[in-house]
């Protein structure tokens, strides 16, 4: 019994009804924390909302307490840097781990449980309250299900799908749905249960302020995981990281030996998957119009919408945004503000992010005749620049507070020369570039750990540029509605709204820089690098960096050829912003905080001291596209406990021992 407890729990997320895991005793019998037993348990309209709000906070991205919350998610990639860098760009030091990791069906278990609970009951009538309520609520657990299930997607490939709530009596039934099922099976049941929440949502939030899901949030994020699959099998087709590539590991198994694809080839999936990306992109794009960009930075009056839609207090306004938490002052806060005020909690932008925004005239910085200024300076970098930068990379001598000055605690109230000196990460300037997307000038939001700003979920935006890279993903053209979105964020970003131009001037040899200018190992047409950019400049620090970076394949150069990663021209004539001592260098000086000028004008923040294992740059593994499963998996779902008897497989490239690196490195 003992056992069947533990394996469930790490099999099937645990026996919980509400927050809580079972004793091994009680198992499925157990009641939710109300102490109402299940029998009378989600038989109201106001239950079924209860429940599954209380989900949004465990499987929902939002601001962290104290951290910098969802605009510091983009860190570690070629966007974001901060001081530390993941284990994932260190080949041999991200390890199979003996126990947890990403192989874990604790929220996938709190929404089959509403399910198989309440669809029975709600379509034999059994549940009071508003009918269109119910289904609304219905429809929010499909979506929450399928989000869960698309983390497991993009961290794990291949996974089991499991959609009823089991007894842990029969070790053999449980073990049974541990199989792993390929990853467009995965990502056709996550668009199937978003069809489902399509179907039933509202087509506006029921709280009528977009703190509760809606039709056209289950669209976007329908958009999203479809484009993510399509592009996936797209660019790693004949690999182990597909269904039926060479050396898969799933074939490795009788219940996927011989697998078919539901289309009949994996073009005919990639196309499937493409398409189902514009449809469900288009409904969004099409009825959602972007806010406005005024142009102006500093405003005690929110006059530019587009700036203030991201630091706003309530989100609610703005028509972009589709699903957004709200803070409240006297009980749930975040940091975010404060940090937005300095150095961005250590999490600085790179030289290639800040290259990659091009000039108001829609020329790339290196063009000729494109007017670029250069970067001796921060303020010569946002110069003439897509308005996308001058709005969010920070300046020296900006004002960062205009209303209620003086209320908060931890005010700066004009930005600071980069504090690139700092250890401390709250006030460390990590490249020398920070952003002040997210920031509020409001100093009642400069209190330490009590900032209420909001937190944008969602935002249709994603839909215009999901539409415009699938549609030429799948046709290797833009049709005029994709044509027409590009023209809309251009226009919006003030840049000239001809990219056609853009694509006639851009060089790809000059792009490398951007991991988004591979797929591979190689180098992408300059019509497909530019939607890249697009998305790039347009989502960045809202998190979606890694996701893309991993479905576009764009890290395999990295295999062969590091990439050092830079900030801001330290050693030009910035360099007199700083004093001596706060310019403390040198590859074996434990002292030191910036790194060597013989290595590069430009500041390398993980290249200070030759003892750090990102001293001799970002490297990556193919291993690392996706993460390993734990040795527990293994053993707990083994006819013999051994973990060769198991019926799950390990990812490519991953060894079934705990504490060993990928194979190879």
């Amino acid at each position: 019994m003992k056992f069947l407890n533990h394996y469930i729990y790490k099999i099937v997320g645990g026996v919980a009804l509400i927050t809580a895991v079972t004793s091994c005793n009680k198992y499925l019998d157990i009641a939710p924390p109300s102490q109402i037993i299940p029998e009378v348990y989600l038989q109201d309209e106001a239950q079924l909302g209860a429940y599954t709000i209380a989900r949004y906070t465990d499987i929902l991205s939002s601001h962290g307490n104290w951290s910098f919350g969802t605009f510091g998610i983009d860190g570690n990639t070629d966007n974001m840097v901060i001081p530390n860098l993941d284990n994932r760009f260190i080949p041999g030091q991200w390890r199979v781990g003996a126990t947890g990791g990403e192989w874990s069906f604790t929220n996938i278990y709190q929404m089959n449980y509403f399910i198989n609970d309440v669809v029975p009951k709600w379509k034999n009538n059994k549940i009071t309250g508003s009918a269109e309520n119910i289904g609304h609520y219905l429809g929010e657990a499909y979506f929450l299900r399928a989000h869960e299930y698309f983390k497991k997607l993009q961290d794990l490939g291949d996974f089991p799908i499991v959609k009823n709530v089991m007894s842990d009596k029969d070790k053999q039934i449980l073990v049974e749905a541990s199989k792993r099922s390929p990853r467009n099976e995965v990502a056709r049941f996550i668009l199937s249960d978003l069809d489902s929440a399509i179907t039933l949502m509202k087509s506006s939030s029921p709280d009528g302020r977009k703190q509760r899901l809606s039709k056209n949030v289950a669209l976007l994020l329908k958009s999203r995981v479809a484009l993510y699959e399509g592009t996936w099998l797209k660019y790693f087709k004949g690999t182990a990281f597909v269904p039926n590539g060479a050396n898969w590991p799933g074939a490795s198994k009788d219940y996927n030996a011989g697998y078919q694809f539901p289309s009949g080839s994996i073009d005919g999936e990639i196309d499937f998957f493409l398409t189902q990306a514009m449809e469900a992109a288009a409904s969004v794009a099409d009825n959602i119009p972007l806010v406005n960009n005024t142009g102006i930075i500093e405003s005690a009056n929110n006059e530019n919408p587009y700036f203030s839609m991201f630091g706003a207090v309530d989100m609610s306004t703005y028509g972009e945004v589709l699903l957004w938490r709200q803070y409240n002052q006297s009980l749930v806060t975040h940091n975010v503000p404060v940090y937005a005020q300095s150095g961005n909690y250590a999490v600085g932008l790179t030289r290639s992010m800040v290259e990659s925004f091009l000039m108001q005239n829609g020329l790339p910085i290196y063009a000729a005749g494109s007017g670029y200024h250069g970067d001796d300076y921060i303020a010569d970098v946002r110069k003439e620049r897509d308005g996308r930068l001058q709005l969010f990379l920070k300046e020296p001598g900006q004002k960062n507070v205009l209303v209620n000055i003086g209320s908060g605690t931890h005010f700066t109230l004009v930005e600071p020369i980069p504090r690139i000196w700092e250890s401390n990460w709250e006030q460390r300037y990590t490249s020398g570039y920070t952003i002040r997307k997210g920031i509020s000038y409001d100093g009642l939001q400069t209190n330490n750990g009590g900032a209420f700003t909001g937190s944008i979920t969602f935002r249709a935006t994603e839909a215009y540029l999901n539409y415009m890279e699938a549609c030429f993903e799948k046709n290797g053209s833009l049709d005029n509605k994709a044509q027409a979105y590009w023209s809309a964020l251009r226009t919006r970003a003030k840049v000239d709204p001809d990219f056609n131009k853009t694509i006639a001037a851009t060089e790809m040899s000059k792009e490398k820089r951007d991991w988004g200018a591979y797929s591979g190992a190689n180098l992408i047409s300059p019509t497909l690098y530019n939607i890249r950019r697009e998305r790039r400049n347009e989502l960045m620090a809202e998190g979606l960096r890694w996701m893309d970076l991993k479905r576009w394949r764009a890290m395999d150069q990295l295999t062969q050829t590091p990439d050092h990663i830079e900030g801001f021209k330290l050693w030009g004539p910035m360099k007199t912003w700083f004093t001596d001592a706060q310019l403390v260098y040198g590859a074996t000086n434990d002292k030191a905080v910036v790194s060597d000028p013989a290595r590069s004008t430009y500041l390398r923040p993980l290249e200070i001291r030759s003892n750090a294992l990102s001293y001799a740059g970002v490297k990556f593994a193919m291993a690392h596209y996706l993460a390993p499963i734990a040795i527990e998996h293994f053993l707990i779902t083994s006819s013999s406990n051994s973990a060769d008897q198991s019926v799950v497989y390990q990812n490519p490239g991953w060894p079934v021992v705990g504490g060993s690196g990928a194979i190879g490195f």
